[in-house]
């Protein structure tokens, strides 16, 4: 069994797949893969890990040590062994302690037990907790796992007990009563019960679930604590199912919570019923009920919730809900009462009550209630929706000056909405229609100084003659591109976490990471922004993506506050805006002849990096190729053997095909990309019915509203991969937006 041990140990270690391989391993190796994924519903913290994190190694994120900016080691650190041990060999080779020598020879003992050499890694690691106090209850836990591979069994238990004394508090005493699992069952039964959030103790917990799966504390542990990992949704089913009775009103909460987060909202609403009686579960009761088109029963819901708490915070949304839900008339008492709640929905309700006056033929009430919504929230997301519909509606008569006026409030009451920047461009396209050059320079300065990430800054800055590329020359483009080798500072975390995530322990730093969470009921925007970096470093870009741009619908004035200081910092659009696969992408684009900026930028928005995801149409990986689409152009450039998830092979079929849609529009990147999402027979039959003078009216103009925002949202992101990794352009844009 300890050969079996060994192997799983190394493999799980040198596996980027660690997610999968640890469901399914053993014994000592169950401390080096985690097991589950991870989301931010821990409810407690394990024992001791509050009082440890306060203590040696707290620190304020803005102290980063000053080391670290000119590390030589971080800059290996990301590095493949093979390539960086001689460096690494060299700096722990230093006769004078230092931070840099201490990192160095942690990262070569970690190197080498991945090579199943543990007597080189119990050499590295010997005495190295006195220089490197940082992460001393790590080093004697790999020096165990070390000891381990040299069979030494009875110094593996020693050490791994040893652990237990000498660091009572750190989190890692999780891996090490896991680890002791494999020598005596029962420090599994006190990883279980002392560490319930440590992510080895669920793998533990699946492990013995395996061997017996008819154990219901065991299936609540991983309900409260790992709602979010894979095969949860059967694990929810089962206790629903076969424990019902013996259930408890919080657990029917982690199951109905588990059920929500995952989308599955009408087995969300059941679990609900017998959940605590909260706003919060009521409202979602009806919301569930709604969203699985049980349209009866949700306005029932939705009435029961509204009369137990007609004073909460989710009263307004349960009101317009209620009312979308009601026909006709009887829909504006509803309204009324959302109007006057003093939530953020009273806005949308009075735009609503407008839209209804309206159709049942009253005009001038609906008029009164246009005016009540500007007069009364000028500066909401409603007003500047309303404003936007009128200045459409004046530009399709060509009144450019009435447009001007209805759009140019929107910038300057409504700087946040995101009709913001669309609306200050078409000031400036219209101010142009009039020769008011001036005016029309002014409002794109102002779009590349207040949204300088939209894609209208693109349109902005194209119009202003930058050279950024436009739709006819994008694709012949080949910027030179910088991207950063080392990685960003977490603005939140303990200085081990920081320590193990920049030295791309990410397993270890991941484990520590969400520990930490377990303590906090809500993440701060720092936390929230941390722990999107750790998700991408297990390329888990999706979720990464979803984690920052989820801080834009902070409503806390201090929480929008943290958002936008972190928004001025390069590493925030870095994380946003990722470039997984840079060497591939740039050497296919290369051999395509196409833009690799833009092959980054669809991949982001095809796929959000998950080289697996599969469409609801068919279409995978990373580019989302469909599969007889790849079979014909696999044929083509004589690819024989191939694999729609294998990044290499999806990046060079996929890129052929881009290359391909770009031939069919003789080289115009818009027409490329709107076909490569609807098809080059639509975008064809596009042509035939709308004018390409005014590329822009074109855009406006396409009928699919997916392929409208796709078209929008891949040349966001090519702008903003330009203005991130072309050095020569963010000092263009400065200038520009002077």
């Amino acid at each position: 069994m300890m050969a079996n041990v060994i192997y799983l140990f190394v493999v799980m270690l040198q596996s980027r797949q660690w997610k999968t391989i640890a469901l399914t391993s053993a014994g000592f190796a169950l401390c080096v893969g985690i097991g589950s994924s991870l989301g931010l519903a821990y409810q407690r913290g394990g024992l001791g890990v509050e009082r440890w994190l306060n203590g040696l190694f707290a620190r304020p994120w803005t102290q980063q040590r000053p080391a670290d900016e000119d590390s030589a080691v971080l800059t290996l650190a990301l590095q493949d062994a093979a390539t960086r041990e001689a460096d690494l060999q060299a700096i722990a080779n230093q006769k004078s302690p230092s931070i840099e020598r201490s990192r160095a020879r942690y990262l070569l003992a970690n190197d080498a037990i991945a090579a199943l050499d543990g007597g080189k890694a119990i050499r590295l690691l010997e005495g190295l907790e006195q220089d490197y106090p940082l992460l001393a209850p790590y080093i004697q836990l790999k020096r165990a796992r070390a000891y381990e591979l040299t069979n030494r069994l009875d110094r593996a238990q020693a050490e791994l007990e040893a652990l237990l004394e000498n660091y009572p508090d750190s989190p890692v005493r999780g891996d090490a009563l896991v680890a002791l699992d494999a020598f005596d069952a029962p420090y599994g039964d006190r990883a279980i019960t002392e560490h319930p959030d440590h992510p080895r103790t669920h793998t533990l917990v699946r492990q013995r679930l395996k061997a017996n799966p008819d154990q219901l504390p065991y299936l609540l542990v991983l309900a409260h604590h790992t709602p979010d990992a894979p095969g949860m949704s059967d694990i929810r089913d089962r206790l629903v199912a076969d424990y019902a009775d013996q259930l408890t009103p919080e657990d029917w909460q982690a199951i109905a919570d588990g059920y929500w987060e995952q989308w599955e909202y009408g087995k969300a609403a059941s679990a609900y019923r017998k959940a605590p009686r909260t706003p919060t579960h009521l409202y979602r009761i009806g919301r569930g009920l709604d969203l699985s088109k049980d349209n009866t029963e949700a306005k029932l819901a939705y009435e029961n919730f509204l009369g137990a708490f007609p004073s909460s915070e989710e009263a307004g949304l349960g009101l317009l809900h209620l009312a979308r839900l009601t026909s006709g008339q009887a829909a504006l008492p509803l309204l009324d009462r959302a109007i006057t709640s003093k939530t953020e929905q009273a806005p949308k309700a009075l735009l609503r009550k407008a839209k209804l006056l309206k159709e049942i033929g009253r005009r001038q009430a609906a008029s009164k209630a246009h005016q009540q919504l500007l007069d009364t929230f000028p500066n909401s997301d409603a007003a500047a929706d309303y404003r936007w519909q009128q200045a459409k509606r004046y530009a399709k008569q060509e009144d450019y000056l009435l447009a001007w006026k209805w759009a140019h409030p929107i910038a300057t009451k409504s700087p946040d909405s995101s009709l913001a920047p669309k609306a200050a461009y078409w000031v400036g396209k219209w101010a142009a229609n009039l020769n008011r050059l001036e005016d029309a320079r002014a409002a794109y300065q102002y779009i590349l100084r207040n949204h300088p990430e939209s894609y209208y800054a693109w349109r902005a800055a194209s119009q202003l003659g930058l050279d950024v590329g436009t739709f006819t020359t994008v694709e012949t483009r080949s910027p030179e591109l910088n991207i950063p080798q080392q990685r960003p500072f977490p603005p939140a975390g303990s200085d081990a976490f920081r320590e193990l995530y920049q030295l791309g322990q990410d397993i270890d730093a991941r484990a520590l990471w969400f520990l930490e969470q377990a303590q906090t009921d809500e993440p701060t925007v720092n936390e929230q922004f941390t722990t999107a970096l750790v998700q991408a470093t297990q390329g888990d870009y999706l979720e990464s993506i979803n984690s920052i741009w989820n801080l834009t619908q902070r409503k806390d004035p201090a929480d929008r506050a943290a958002w936008q200081a972190l928004r001025t910092t390069p590493d925030y659009w870095y994380a946003l805006f990722p470039f997984p696969y840079a060497e591939a992408v740039q050497s296919w684009s290369a051999e395509r002849q196409v833009n690799p900026l833009l092959v980054i930028a669809l991949m982001r928005q095809e796929s959000r990096f998950q080289p697996d995801i599969r469409s609801s149409a068919g279409a995978l990986g990373l580019m989302q190729v469909m599969p007889d689409t790849g079979e014909e152009v696999a044929e083509k450039v004589g690819l024989e053997e191939y694999s729609l998830i294998n990044p290499e092979d999806n990046i060079a079929l996929g890129t052929w095909y881009l290359n391909f849609t770009h031939r069919e529009f003789d080289g115009n990147s818009m027409l490329a990309i709107a076909s490569y999402n609807a098809g080059p027979g639509n975008v064809s039959s596009w042509l035939k019915r709308f004018s390409l003078a005014d590329p822009d009216e074109f855009v406006e103009q396409i009928p699919f509203g997916e392929t409208k925002g796709y078209v929008e949202s891949v040349f966001g992101n090519y702008w903003n991969y330009l203005r991130l990794y072309s050095p020569d352009v963010a000092p263009l844009i400065e200038a520009a937006a002077q």
